[in-house]
């Protein structure tokens, strides 16, 4: 009855109740083509081959208007025409005299096999059409070709068909990569026209969008700052580093990565995240607060405090250390994201796995070497005592209280700035009577001892030509240790004194 209308409102239904029915699909086709809606219809019958490879009628049908649309024949399309055809592919003189052309009117001087070809293989992958829905016609039917772009005859011989789903993703990529302009000038150059339809084709619908396909294979979550490897492979930012951090190789296909580890150049993949951001607003807001929430919990510095279990450190005094371990390489990483720039310094215990008392270290530089390895610039900030053990990713951490010196006033006081004087010039008589490599060495490694000041009090650790005494003074680290963990000032000026009039009465004539 040639009813197109009323036709297509019954197919829409009849594909609704049965969509792997290739017969309705079918009608629609029909009923889309005699309303004139081309692209559309030839949608409906490419679904027909993919659900029915059997059915040579829907190839036929799928090659006639392939061809119609893709190889108009160019001497039956007029200049004033320009406007109307402009959502069709306009393909270049020398483009068209390198394809073998064939004299059919019902392909308009297309090659069947090409044709055939495609539509052979859209059929042994019948959830690609599902995949892409009508973004796979629209956006090849919006190219504008340009001298530098891929020709159509080559996109479409180099689809072969047990690969179809992999090479048509990325050469749908290549596609909807060539700019369709809104603004397309007639043969004079004078009159410009807006072509709306050309955007509204090229748009994708959001349900069509996956939050699975913008996936970390690492983390499994949604992508976060996502980097591309040279390799190809995308990953989140914080599991690619963590990754490198064991081996210099991609986690995915195994190609070396010495290069872009030395480099460090991690330049997040635009076009990824802007699709996240368009499509999957929701998704990206849980996925960054979950981030936030982890950097509020590193950032804390007082629960859960990195520790890196090495040596002795000590208030004001510098401690330069070489990282070249996994975890401390992911330590000290994360220091530095979340801004605090500190961990925690302890020494080694066989039974507790770290000792007891510590000292907070602050990073004022780091240093990165090709292999991974760095070299961290370190200066001690304050005493703590450790309350709880604990570990997070490999490396230890602890909750903490940090220590202050009790303070003294009245008698105690003046007694106290006595002794501080006293101390202070009998470690600068002993510093003094030192041989001369011997003091080099001390002043290379520790710079010059700090001066005296007029306050005892001043610091809650207490003065800072204390420490440096302590650091250079040939003492067991426990001895150390205990002397860290002393909250009185004074005793600590009494230990330190004994242990001066023992250095000086055991030297060497």
């Amino acid at each position: 009855m040639k009813n197109y209308q009323q036709a297509l409102h019954d197919a829409d239904a009849l594909c609704q109740n049965k969509p792997l029915w290739p017969k309705g699909h079918y009608v629609k086709a029909q009923a889309l083509s005699g309303l004139g809606r081309t692209e559309e219809a030839l949608k409906e019958f490419l679904y027909c081959v993919a659900l029915n490879p059997e059915w040579s009628l829907m190839k036929k049908e799928a090659q006639k208007i392939m061809c119609e649309m893709f190889f108009p024949a160019f001497e039956n399309v007029h200049d004033s025409l320009t406007a109307p055809f402009s959502s069709r592919t306009r393909l270049k003189p020398a483009f068209l005299s390198s394809l073998n052309t064939v004299e059919d009117g019902s392909a308009a001087g297309c090659s069947e096999d090409t044709v055939f070809r495609l539509t052979k293989a859209l059929s042994q992958e019948p959830d690609v059409l599902r995949s892409t829905n009508s973004s796979l016609s629209h956006n090849v039917l919006d190219l504008h070709f340009e001298d530098n772009k891929k020709s159509l005859g080559t996109i479409l011989s180099s689809l072969p068909g047990p690969r179809l789903k992999r090479k048509l993703s990325s050469d749908l990529t290549d596609l909807q990569s060539l700019d369709v302009p809104n603004k397309i000038p007639k043969k004079d150059g004078d009159t410009v026209l807006e072509n709306s339809a050309t955007s509204a084709l090229r748009e994708i619908p959001a349900v069509l969008v996956d939050a699975s396909d913008f996936e970390c294979s690492l983390c499994m979550r949604l992508f976060y700052e996502p980097v591309t490897t040279p390799c190809g492979h995308t990953f989140c930012l914080k599991c690619l580093e963590r990754c490198l951090d064991h081996n210099p190789y991609c986690p995915l296909c195994k190609e070396k990565l010495s290069e872009f580890l030395a480099s460090r150049t991690y330049k997040k993949t635009i076009l990824t995240e802007e699709l996240i951001v368009r499509y999957l607003p929701e998704e990206l807001s849980e996925r960054k607060k979950v981030y936030e929430e982890e950097m509020k919990e590193l950032s804390n510095l007082n629960e859960d405090v990195p520790i890196f279990v090495c040596t002795m450190a000590f208030p004001t005094i510098p401690c330069p250390l070489h990282v070249f371990e996994p975890r401390y390489r992911l330590m000290i990483r994360r220091c530095m994201e979340t801004g605090t720039k500190q961990f925690g310094m302890c020494l080694a215990d066989e039974l507790k796995g770290f000792a007891d008392y510590g000292c907070m270290l602050e990073i004022r530089d780091v240093k990165f070497f090709p292999d991974g390895r760095s070299v961290v610039d370190t200066v001690g900030v304050r005493r703590f005592k450790v309350l709880n053990h604990g570990q997070r990713d490999g490396y230890n951490t602890a909750n903490i209280e940090y220590l202050e010196d009790k303070k003294v006033e009245g008698a105690e006081y003046e007694e106290l700035v006595h002794l501080h004087d006293s101390v202070y010039d009998q470690a600068v008589a002993w510093f003094t009577s030192l041989k001369d490599n011997m003091k080099a060495q001390i002043l290379n490694h520790f710079g010059s001892m700090p001066g005296k000041e007029s306050e005892p009090q001043s610091n809650p650790s207490g003065p800072a030509w204390y420490w440096w005494l302590l650091a250079v003074l040939p003492l067991e680290n426990r001895a150390q240790l205990a002397i860290l963990a002393m909250t009185s000032l004074k005793d600590r000026l009494i230990a330190i004194r004994r242990v001066l009039i023992f250095v000086t009465r055991k030297r060497p004539r």
